[in-house]
């Protein structure tokens, strides 16, 4: 008993350190956004930290660059936490927004051209391609189950019966 109880306590402090540092990041979330506003603004300016070397990375500054990239890691991070935290059915229609933004970094963080956020939509049809129908099927079962009553395992049960009484063998 005392070992359950051990490993419930655990367990429980576990989940309660993981809820902290999810609801830390959604408290400083507004303070992160804001981090760009403390970079400068000077063209030739660079930032080191922890042994990497920030530039403008072609944007106008620094300044811009960091305003770009947190616009996106920002929301990119709050979808995520949101989709991990959902216990809604549809919390896979989440993954589209949150894969938009991912792409969106990527762009900032690895293209060549002057042009930001244009062709990331190309690059999101897969993923709804995936999500959008996984999501509508899940739909179709619950709405089929719980507004029309219908419970395909208990009608495969009944068929299975009936088959049975009839002598017809399935295999």
């Amino acid at each position: 008993m005392a070992k359950k109880s051990s490993e419930i306590s655990k367990k429980a402090r576990k989940r309660i350190f993981i809820d902290s540092i999810g609801v830390l990041l959604i408290i400083i979330s507004p303070f992160v956004f804001k981090l760009h506003q403390y970079l400068p603004s000077n063209p030739e300016a660079t930032v080191s930290l922890l042994g990497f070397v920030f530039d403008s990375n072609g944007f106008a500054d620094l300044n811009t660059y960091a305003w770009f990239l947190l616009s996106k890691i920002v929301p990119f991070y709050l979808f995520i936490i949101w989709f991990f935290t959902c216990k809604h059915w549809w919390y896979h229609i989440i993954l589209i927004p949150a894969t938009m933004y991912a792409f969106q970094v990527f762009e900032v963080l690895y293209s060549d051209d002057n042009i930001v956020d244009t062709r990331n939509i190309i690059w999101l049809l897969p993923v709804c391609m995936v999500v959008i129908p996984t999501v509508y099927l899940i739909r179709i079962k619950l709405y089929d189950r719980h507004v029309h009553g219908i419970d395909l395992e208990a009608i495969e049960a009944e068929i299975k019966v009936l088959k049975e009484k009839q002598g017809i063998d399935k295999n």
